[in-house]
């Protein structure tokens, strides 16, 4: 297994993309670069690639909304190229409350786009003319525009035409998609014992289309992680998040992480958490978040328990182990678990 982290804003924007040269010294592998409304993450990977020799680099995630499909495919090639081809392209959907809330753009049909928009960037690295027909219709047609434009390809030559594209999917039709078009998934709030039962049948299902030049589907997951001997109440960092996640990001109904809670077999805790959440309560919101799921969806306690974390997050075809470290030294813990990971 792989051992990734996502970027530390706490230190400040440039002091935390410096301390990522310090976790590739100490083993890590992947650091994903989160954006959602905050400042951009390009700027952001570009910054760390001239800091770093070493770790890949990965968006986790950008909004296919917020940009075209060709500025993806360039983006993600600017960023292998001053990397060396290190780049990952991280795509999500995100949600209704950020891609319409922030950018003003309809959330409609994410699968759809999601399918069309790795079409798209596999074209533009391989310097096909970039044609498309669908929900991004390339070259725009006359009826929706001057019908001056022109099919294109990429003036310059990739570092890779194979650059690897990341899906966060959640829903059990874009996880099957996921398992068919994608390099790897991001899941989220992941619960390795009881990941089949929830994502079984939509991953088999993708798998079974998937082109064998893609090779394994690759899963990041894991979750907060300290390591050693009554640190359990470490775990309670994760308990805010996680009433936002499953109370209040999205409404009744969609609320994607809410759905899934329920199906981990939390039915009556995310339904109060959500109405908690939805009703200003927040604090209560998070007081409701049941311990056994901080506790599954993480890996904070003695080092024999946290072995048996890894084992079990291997057991269910996890390839990268993402970790938030929250002890005193997070260097000393990526060195360990890099060496339990290999």
């Amino acid at each position: 297994m792989r051992l990734s982290t996502m970027l530390d804003y706490s230190r400040g924007v440039k002091e935390s993309a410096d301390h990522v040269a310090d976790l590739e010294r100490a083993g890590l592998d992947i650091v994903w670069v989160a954006e959602a409304y905050g400042l951009d993450g390009p700027s952001q990977m570009g910054y760390i690639a001239a800091k770093t020799e070493r770790i890949e680099i990965g968006s986790a995630i950008l909004p296919i909304y917020s940009r075209t499909p060709a500025l993806l495919a360039q983006t993600a090639a600017g960023i292998d190229a001053l990397s060396d081809g290190r780049f990952i392209l991280g795509l999500g959907a995100s949600g209704p409350q950020v891609i319409e809330g922030w950018h003003g753009v309809p959330y409609t049909q994410p699968l759809e786009r999601t399918r069309e928009i790795i079409a798209i960037c596999r074209k533009v690295w391989r310097r096909e003319v970039l044609t498309n027909e669908g929900l991004y219709p390339i070259p725009l047609p006359p009826g929706l525009g001057t019908g001056l434009g022109k099919p294109l390809k990429l003036i310059n030559h990739p570092v890779r035409q194979d650059i690897p594209v990341w899906v966060a999917s959640m829903g059990p039709k874009n996880v099957e998609m996921t398992a068919e078009l994608a390099n790897g998934w991001f899941p989220f709030l992941y619960i390795p014992e009881r990941a089949k039962d929830v994502w079984g049948d939509a991953l088999a299902a993708g798998s079974a289309k998937r082109s064998p030049e893609l090779g394994p589907l690759e899963i990041a997951a894991g979750g907060l992680v300290a390591i050693g001997d009554g640190l359990e109440h470490l775990r309670e960092f994760a308990r805010p998040m996680t009433a936002l996640y499953v109370g209040g990001m999205g409404a009744k109904g969609r609320n994607f992480y809410n759905a899934l809670t329920r199906r981990y077999g939390f039915e009556t805790e995310a339904a109060l958490i959500q109405d908690l959440y939805l009703s200003g309560k927040k604090d209560e919101a998070a007081a409701a978040v049941p311990a056994e799921l901080l506790e599954l969806t993480s890996l904070v306690g003695p080092a024999g328990y946290v072995k048996e974390r890894i084992a079990a997050y291997r057991q269910a075809g996890v390839s990268v182990l993402n970790v938030t470290p929250i002890g005193p030294d997070p260097l000393s813990t990526i060195e360990q678990l890099k060496e339990w990971c290999d």
